[in-house]
């Protein structure tokens, strides 16, 4: 499981400010200046100058772009899954109809626009149906809403069941 990123930043802010702070409240540690393991060096105006923490907060920072680069392409096959279902889930068309029919009543009506909605807001979708008709093939919500391989399907089924009159000057 991956941890969020929220928690990574300030780990490494932590791990930044920890050594500055115990270097200032001890005047350095007693140590010489460079003696412990990487974490302190000279400057040449005599200021202390932490290299280790540096380098866990750019391990941290790449870590957070490695999380959410994971993070977006997970996102991008959940949807490509998805999108893939809904086609297999809508692509048996009933009735006989073709999708070459379907095509060219969607390309008059919304000139295949699945979104589209008529200017009076009555006619949804790729085939423009009305929430009524929409509903009659079995359709729920908002037909400009559902996913185009659906909206095939259920004008498929208006095809069969009805024709061409649904669409009486594309059909």
């Amino acid at each position: 499981m991956l941890m969020k990123p929220s928690y990574l930043i300030p780990l490494a802010v932590l791990a930044l400010a920890f050594p500055a702070v115990a270097l200032a409240a001890t005047g350095g540690g007693g140590e010489e200046p460079g003696d412990a393991v990487g974490e302190a060096r000279p400057t040449a105006d005599g200021l202390e100058v932490l290299g280790r923490p540096v380098e866990r907060l750019q391990s941290a920072v790449d870590l957070v772009a490695e999380q959410i680069e994971a993070k977006r392409l997970a996102e991008q096959r959940r949807r490509k899954r998805q999108a893939r279902e809904e086609r297999e889930r809508f692509a048996r068309l009933p009735g006989g109809v073709t999708i070459e029919t379907l095509a060219a009543i969607a390309e008059c009506e919304s000139g295949g626009d699945p979104t589209i909605v008529s200017a009076g807001g009555t006619y949804r979708g790729k085939y423009q149906f009305s929430f009524s008709t929409w509903e009659t093939v079995g359709g729920s919500g908002d037909p400009a809403a559902a996913p185009e391989a659906e909206q095939d399907y259920r004008a498929a089924l208006l095809y069969a069941r009805s024709g061409s009159g649904p669409w009486p000057v594309c059909g």
